[in-house]
């Protein structure tokens, strides 16, 4: 890229309700794992950012909370704020929905949406696994009178489907201005906050089925000591029996967690890691804004 070529660069929102796919889609366009992944619905809690730089064109992604309807404690309404807050900030913003699935949750997006200064572009994701492939002609053509969307996009955020093209749409509604970045930053996270959510992601995981929402990760101490990092973390839940659900018989489960999150955090740090979990118990964290913003819950 000569010095005298034009730069572009923004802000890209990437919303939706929960678990349609927005963290493997943002680990798609960044080409590595970013934002932790779990089948079960409301993962990502906090807003990710991901950068990626191009060329001339340097795309600052933000994986928001899944926006939904259940706004029954304090860290549900944190997680709502946030996705908001995030839409009314951003260049551009990509909403993303499942397959050939509209409800409700969908719909509140769309309100969520409707005074957003940006263009919003819709992708349909995980169309590689719809089997009637002649149905999604039509829904496309209904959900296009849904809203004012600046281009509708089908798209497989796993196998990378037409991830390009989405990239592309989303490179020619960047302003143009310098980059906020350097070429080789991939997020605005501190590798501490990273391990957390590595952590979690295993967390949800292995115990997803048995766990509910309520299950955070506090690092206490992230230190390199003769290159090594020596991480010390306290998972927090809100009552004994989630406690004996993730140390398991004999402690068998909180060792595999424990050892699955370790390699992705070599493999993040590119060191070699010690990782020490502790399980605690404080009733009804979750809804207790205090210690959320402690955990690191942002409006």
């Amino acid at each position: 890229m000569s010095i005298k070529d034009p730069q572009y660069c923004g802000y890209v929102a990437l919303v939706g309700r929960p678990n349609v796919g927005k963290s493997t889609l943002l680990n798609n366009l960044l080409g590595q794992k970013i934002s932790i992944t779990s089948r079960k619905p409301q993962t990502t809690r906090h807003r990710i950012t991901g950068i990626d730089t191009r060329d001339q064109y340097q795309n600052i992604f933000v994986d928001t909370p899944g926006i939904h309807q259940t706004q029954t404690n304090a860290m549900n309404r944190y997680m709502n704020r946030a996705a908001a807050s995030t839409i009314a900030d951003v260049d551009v913003s990509v909403f993303i929905v499942d397959r050939l699935v509209w409800n409700e949750e969908d719909e509140l997006v769309v309100k969520s949406l409707a005074n957003a200064r940006a263009p919003i572009i819709l992708a349909i994701n995980k169309v590689d696994r719809i089997v009637e492939k002649n149905r999604l002609l039509p829904h496309i053509q209904t959900l296009a009178t849904k809203f004012s969307w600046a281009d509708i996009l089908p798209i497989s955020a796993k196998n990378g489907y037409n991830v390009d093209a989405l990239r592309a749409a989303i490179n020619k509604r960047l302003p143009e201005k310098p980059h906020f970045y350097d070429a080789d930053q991939i997020t605005d996270r501190s590798e501490r906050f990273m391990a957390a959510e590595l952590i979690r992601e295993k967390l949800m995981r292995q115990c997803g089925d048995e766990l509910p929402y309520q299950v955070a990760v506090e690092i206490e101490e992230y230190k390199l000591v003769n290159n090594i990092v020596h991480i010390h973390a306290l998972i927090w839940v809100e009552r004994d029996g989630q406690k004996r659900i993730i140390i398991g018989k004999s402690g068998e489960q909180i060792k595999s967690i424990g050892t699955d999150a370790r390699k992705d955090i070599e493999i993040m740090t590119d060191q070699k890691v010690m990782l020490k979990l502790w399980v605690k118990v404080k009733s009804s964290w979750s809804d207790d804004e205090r210690m959320l913003k402690s955990l690191g819950f942002e409006e």
